[in-house]
């Protein structure tokens, strides 16, 4: 497991970034970076379950089963990723999911001044996903930076 780390700064109020990254729609854009057309079932708030979901190449369902572990609007976000879903199906107890559950992913929304916002993620990645995530994250800053700022 390797610990990720990535920042931006936004022309933006925490507030906006912090709808940016939790809008329904915003967030689809935010994160086409990592699979055009994902989105999310759930809530934002501390111990709300959330999914988040996308179709593979072949058309198939999956993402991730997680839950809220920490809220505290608008400054930070720590989710603990706890299982998958595969081609629909909840897997929470596979020897694959073993490997890397649980796992968090943390945003900090650090206020620089009144329009500016530093936007920080950590992350634990699978070692076999850190190359692939040190390619989509920065991508996926850019829009969300991009999202927030108009």
């Amino acid at each position: 497991m390797k610990k990720l780390h990535y920042e931006i700064t936004i022309n933006a109020n925490r507030e906006k970034v912090w709808q940016a990254v939790t809008g329904s729609k915003t967030y689809t854009e935010c994160t086409a970076p990592f699979n055009p057309g994902s989105y999310y079932e759930g809530g934002w708030n501390q111990s709300d379950k959330i999914r988040f979901i996308g179709a593979d190449a072949e058309g198939q369902i999956g993402g991730m089963l997680s839950q809220i572990e920490k809220s505290e609007h608008p400054s930070y976000i720590s989710i603990k990723h706890y299982g998958q879903i595969v081609k629909g199906k909840e897997d929470t107890t596979s020897e694959e999911v073993k490997k890397w559950a649980p796992s968090y992913e943390n945003y900090t929304f650090e206020k620089i001044n009144d329009n500016s916002t530093r936007f920080i993620t950590e992350l634990d990645s699978a070692d076999e996903w850190a190359t692939m995530m040190e390619e989509m994250w920065p991508k996926a800053l850019n829009k969300l930076k991009e999202v927030a700022e108009r």
